[in-house]
């Protein structure tokens, strides 16, 4: 049963990461959804155990990419859909795939950054996130996802390829961490 909700969940990151890449969004229905499913076929695999798990690791997912939301770094999509991944996959296992992820990302973000000769720009633009969240306010609106010119890199990608790998790395090659 472990292994169903494993592939769950990267059923959940494919879908949510092809809807990103075509849309640059995530649907409601796909994270709120999964996020129902994740908690519900944890209870029924081990329990109250299995539903506290699967209830620490959306919270954990929530909590950690809040701020980035907040200073409007990655969209509420992207957040609702670690947290949906983390009711799969449990906390322990959410921050492998968030790692995985944010290497993903950081992998494309460069990529990008060197396509588009921008690389002056994107060093500023980090400063001002940076300090925006050291601050605890808004980020700068130039900087932020409401910038119709700035670079995107869509997270919902990076999340999926990292909970692929994740599940791959478990069921097919028998790799745990």
């Amino acid at each position: 049963m472990r292994d169903a909700i494993l592939v769950l969940a990267a059923l959940l990151g494919a879908m949510a990461g092809w809807t990103d890449w075509r849309s640059r969004r995530i649907p409601n229905w796909l994270t709120v959804g999964a996020a129902v499913v994740g908690l519900a076929a944890n209870a029924i695999a081990s329990g109250w155990p299995g539903l506290v798990s699967s209830l620490e690791g959306m919270g954990l997912g929530l909590l950690l990419l809040l701020p980035l939301v907040l200073i409007r770094g990655i969209g509420a999509g992207d957040w609702k859909l670690v947290g949906s991944l983390g009711t799969f996959v449990g906390p322990r296992n959410l921050l492998i795939v968030l790692a995985g992820a944010v290497l993903i990302a950081g992998i494309l973000a460069i990529g990008l950054v060197i396509y588009k000769r921008r690389l002056g720009q994107t060093a500023r633009n980090i400063g001002k996130l940076l300090l925006a969240f050291a601050g605890g306010h808004p980020g700068d609106p130039s900087v932020s996802l409401d910038n119709p010119e700035a670079a995107k890199i869509p997270f919902g990608v990076a999340a999926a390829l990292s909970v692929i790998l994740f599940v791959s790395s478990r069921l097919v090659w028998g790799i745990t961490f």
